[in-house]
């Protein structure tokens, strides 16, 4: 099972794209948006209104990376029982995550975003969940030492399944089938009968995202979180660790820091001490199965996708007048952009621009994964353009995407120099 993590800072106060956790600056207040921005801003509002948005409106544009399914009947049952269970996640919980996400965005928090690529039904058991929520703990409270400012942790988890495919059909031994596109859809078997695109693996796919969440709720609540718990797996972890001596000063102080905070009196009866919000988010790839889990708030009137707290486009499928585009536009769920090298300036303001014409703090997270080489030669050009046009984004860096290589024995890895770079 191996780890994604991503890590943001604001594009309003950070004048180097490329510092490290431990030396974010703390912003001052939003800046004033230049008048010229403004006015664009409230063109495209004007344009782009929620009264000419359906949570099926997506069915009138172009789709990409959706599964042809041989038995249409039997897809548009499945969808209809989705329709009738509870919601995964509510709307009050993506509200609350989008105001932590603006704090992002104004840096005065830091956003982790971590889990695996893709989920898997056979790998659906509590000490996956658990070992996976332990690495983020260990992780965020790292970090919200080294840059003194709380730290927003989203899981890649509880419904991240679907995977975007660059070939419809994956050949071998002169053998074409169709390309697994995820669990929730196909098998990953290479043989005629998994690579069907299966509906009844939408439900277990909502089943699983259910039990999933309600595990790590129990965690994030139940005392597990503790924070001299999570320090203490640190000063065990770099103690066995080849690295060792590099991080075992940083671990130290920071189990002086909880050893300080209990004298003084906060204690591990404090839910401070042992209490954590955790959210949960995946790409917006099945829209189908994204359609079936929105629904209208009550209090508010606004649509959210229930499949989970934050969503995302990904790279493939971020076509301005795309399906893709066009369902998330219509949710009141904070965004993600998945940007590679390929992205031009203009079409990621354009973009933004149609995810969030409010410009509203938090709405909108931008999610990089263009490699260590490129991101110092792109990355600023991207940020220039976004800054110019004075929108309120969320940068965020995901070093697992970009940085792939093959090891020897065949595995996809990546070089943690490049990571960490």
């Amino acid at each position: 099972m191996s780890l994604t993590a991503t890590a943001a800072s604001s594009n309003l106060t950070t004048p180097n794209p490329f510092l490290s956790s431990t030396t974010l600056f703390k912003s001052p207040k939003l800046l004033t948006l230049p008048r010229n921005s403004r006015a664009l801003i409230s063109a495209v509002s004007s344009t782009i209104s929620s009264s000419d948005w359906a949570v099926d409106s997506w069915k009138s544009k172009t789709a990409h990376q959706l599964p042809v399914y041989p038995d249409p009947d039997e897809l548009r049952s499945v969808l209809t029982t989705l329709e009738t269970f509870p919601p995964i996640v509510f709307a009050g919980e993506a509200r609350r995550l989008e105001t932590l996400l603006g704090k992002a965005a104004q840096g005065e928090a830091f956003l982790l975003q971590g889990g695996d690529c893709a989920e898997s039904f056979k790998e659906f058991n509590a000490n996956n969940i658990r070992d996976t929520f332990r690495v983020f703990l260990q992780m965020a409270i790292t970090l919200i030492y080294g840059a003194q400012m709380p730290v927003v942790k989203v899981g890649r988890m509880a419904g991240q399944f679907a995977k975007p495919r660059s070939d419809n059909f994956e050949t071998r031994d002169g053998v074409k089938l169709p390309s697994y596109r995820g669990d929730n859809i196909n098998g990953d078997a290479f043989d005629e009968k998994s690579r069907i695109p299966d509906p009844q693996r939408l439900l277990r796919a909502y089943l699983q995202s259910v039990g999933t969440l309600n595990l790590l709720r129990a965690f994030a609540t139940g005392g597990y979180a503790a924070m001299q718990r999570v320090s203490d797996w640190n000063l065990d972890f770099v103690e066995h660790s080849e690295q060792a001596d590099r991080y075992m000063e940083l671990a130290q102080r920071v189990d002086e820091a909880i050893g300080f905070l209990s004298a003084a009196g906060v204690t591990q009866n404090n839910p401070i001490m042992n209490t954590i919000e955790f959210w949960i988010s995946h790409e917006c790839l099945h829209l189908p199965y994204e359609q079936a889990l929105t629904r209208e708030d009550s209090t508010s009137g606004l649509y959210y996708d229930c499949s989970a707290h934050m969503l995302w486009v990904g790279e493939r499928t971020r076509q301005l007048d795309g399906a893709h585009v066009e369902f998330l536009r219509g949710v009141s769920n904070p965004l993600g952009i998945k940007v590679s090298d390929k992205m031009d300036p203009t079409e990621l303001v354009r973009l933004c621009e149609i995810l969030n014409p409010h410009n509203k703090p938090g709405r909108l997270t931008i999610i990089t994964r263009m490699g260590a080489d490129n991101m110092r030669v792109k990355l600023p050009h991207l940020i220039r353009a976004v800054r110019q046009a004075g929108l309120i984004v969320t940068w965020v860096s995901d070093p697992m995407h970009g940085n792939t290589i093959k090891a020897p024995c065949g595995l996809k890895t990546r070089p943690f120099d490049s990571i960490r770079n």
